[in-house]
């Protein structure tokens, strides 16, 4: 397999081997930096030192090829509003080529092997925790929604969305959890919640805003098991 060592190259030569410096001359200059062939060239020497076989050298070329276009269409593309979007786009695509190269290069691992009734089972469930399972809550505890004053004061000191995400990633942590059968982590969510969520909401004296989360956490967590145990079935 040589996935593992071109994920590792990969993180080294975007992440640890690349200044701010040329990111930002990059950014500025765009195609005509040579910070970035730098770091194409970077990331061609890493392959070849990681996969230590001259008669891969096809495999190092088209990395090369392909982050170069990559790194190229992002720099052309991205906006500051953008900035983030285009991160997360460059990451996955990168990726994406080195999934292919090594399944296209150990060919005894097959799509059908991804993508078995197990991985599925995964696959299905971690979609439904994310936005799936938000809107589902959201919708089921609508009729309770808190329309006070002091509830609208409070949402527009948090940052936007973040009770999205953050419900969105304690549903992911709970699932990882009960798929390993380690629910002492569950155990350990709920206490590392209930310490930093409600005891803001105490303070704030809304006993009713504190029932309204109060439902909206449970819900998570109760999906998030309950996911985790039928994937586990």
């Amino acid at each position: 397999m040589i996935f593992i060592p071109l994920i590792l190259a990969h993180l080294l030569g975007d992440f640890l081997l690349q200044p701010n410096s040329w990111v930002a001359d990059k950014e500025q200059k765009k195609g005509k930096s040579k910070f970035l062939y730098f770091h194409v060239l970077i990331h061609i020497a890493l392959v070849f030192i990681f996969l230590w076989n001259i008669q891969l050298w096809w495999i190092a070329l088209i990395i090369g090829i392909t982050h170069f276009l990559i790194d190229w269409a992002k720099l052309q593309f991205q906006t500051p509003k953008a900035k983030r979007t285009w991160f997360f786009v460059d990451q996955l695509l990168h990726i994406v080529v080195i999934v292919l190269l090594s399944v296209f290069y150990y060919p005894y691992l097959k799509w059908e092997d991804l993508f078995n009734h197990d991985n599925l089972k995964i696959i299905t469930a971690v979609v439904f925790l994310t936005v799936p399972s938000s809107i589902i809550i959201k919708t089921l505890i609508s009729i309770w929604t808190p329309v006070t004053v002091e509830h609208s004061k409070i949402q527009t000191e948090s940052l936007v969305n973040a009770g999205k995400y953050i419900g969105i990633l304690e549903r992911l942590l709970v699932f990882v959890f009960i798929i390993v059968n380690h629910w002492e982590g569950v155990g350990f969510m709920i206490a590392a919640k209930s310490v930093f969520r409600f005891s803001d909401l105490a303070e704030a004296k809304q006993r009713k805003l504190t029932e309204y989360v109060l439902i909206g956490t449970l819900l998570s967590f109760g999906i998030a098991v309950l996911t985790g145990i039928l994937v586990n079935t």
